[in-house]
């Protein structure tokens, strides 16, 4: 985030100090102290608001060492932590030069908090490190990094957070992420996942641990703010060397665009799907599968295996020659280049 220097912002809503941020969709003009109590009652608004934390709950904490979990881990523990047990999860996929320094960030961090630490590594889990999964991945064109990535750690999360008795897995999931997964599921028609999205999920399935948001409703740039004036050295290196190739880029850039032309449109699209989730549950009924469980101990969305399982198979079947399918079609790309124009 390029903040404009204090000096230039003016002087505080709220007192005589001069303003370290600059809210745009208020517009907001705040000193550090100021925008922390702003920022941290409106998570604990979110919390209160949809039920995500309730006393005595067990809490494990998604922890990567990037600003968004490491402020999630922050507040929680500080605000929860005597009433609460809390434990953080730290995933190592296997990404050389990148994630073995977030994570040595996160763990010196939680140490500080006093927030003791699961450490899972995917070579322990699936066999392999994620720039071994990759290389499979490239040659054979089975996909992005992404799908691969997320879905396992998704399924390692949920088993190690199976394993402390947590009730809750808290992510570092913030109205950023949430407004992206909006739009990508419009543009992709995809109602079962559309219905899943919010401030919590959960299903009836005892195996899936609820998965609470207590970003849900922050963006993206004051988490990086709060991070930066609370002295939080989160991770803020290089980017994953594989995030190019997400599809989320295209409707993260898109809806930034949106919000700087017109302030407040994130806080908008939210609100829009809340109002609608009623209405998008109905619709996908019909369209969702029955929870089981998978062999690994994993639930499934359909059939008995479940989505890391099934990643899994297309890394370990041989590699299989696609024959490219003719494409039919009534005109010539030469007989189309005058279509749509007028006479």
């Amino acid at each position: 985030m390029n903040a404009p220097k204090p000096e230039a912002l003016g002087k505080c809503d709220h007192c005589a100090k001069r303003a370290a941020v600059l809210l745009a969709y208020g517009p907001h003009r705040l000193c550090a102290g100021h925008f922390n109590r702003f920022f941290e009652r409106r998570v604990y608004r979110t919390i209160r608001k949809f039920g995500l934390i309730k006393p005595k709950e067990r809490i494990a904490i998604g922890v990567s060492g990037g600003k968004d979990s490491m402020a999630t881990a922050k507040i929680l523990a500080e605000r929860f932590g005597k009433s609460n047990e809390m434990t953080a999860i730290c995933i190592d996929e296997g990404i050389q030069g990148y994630r073995e320094k977030a994570l040595k960030k996160a763990e010196k961090f939680l140490a500080e908090l006093n927030v003791p630490v699961q450490k899972v590594e995917f070579r322990e889990v699936y066999g392999k490190r994620l720039d071994e999964i990759m290389k499979t991945v490239s040659s054979r064109g089975l996909g992005t990094s992404c799908s691969f990535c997320g879905v396992f750690r998704r399924g390692i999360l949920n088993k190690v957070a199976l394993e402390l008795k947590a009730d809750k897995l808290a992510t570092g999931h913030n109205l950023d992420d949430e407004c992206q997964s909006i739009a990508m599921n419009v543009f992709m028609n995809d109602l079962g996942r559309a219905k899943s999205l919010g401030p919590i999920v959960k299903s009836n399935n005892a195996g899936l641990v609820p998965r609470i948001k207590p970003l849900y409703e922050s963006p993206e740039n004051e988490v990086i703010a709060y991070a930066a004036l609370n002295g939080i050295d989160s991770y803020d290196g290089e980017c994953c060397p594989y995030s190019s190739e997400a599809k989320r880029n295209f409707f993260r850039e898109m809806i930034n665009k949106a919000e700087e032309s017109f302030p407040g449109t994130k806080f908008a699209m939210l609100r829009h799907y809340l109002a609608l989730k009623p209405y998008i549950e109905k619709a996908a009924k019909g369209k969702m599968r029955e929870f089981g469980e998978c062999g690994c101990g994993n639930p499934t969305s359909g059939g008995n295996k479940c989505n890391a399982c099934m990643q899994l198979e297309k890394l370990s079947s041989e590699a299989k020659p696609k024959k490219a399918k003719a494409r039919k079609s009534g005109l010539t790309c030469a007989q189309t280049k005058g279509l749509g124009k007028r006479n």
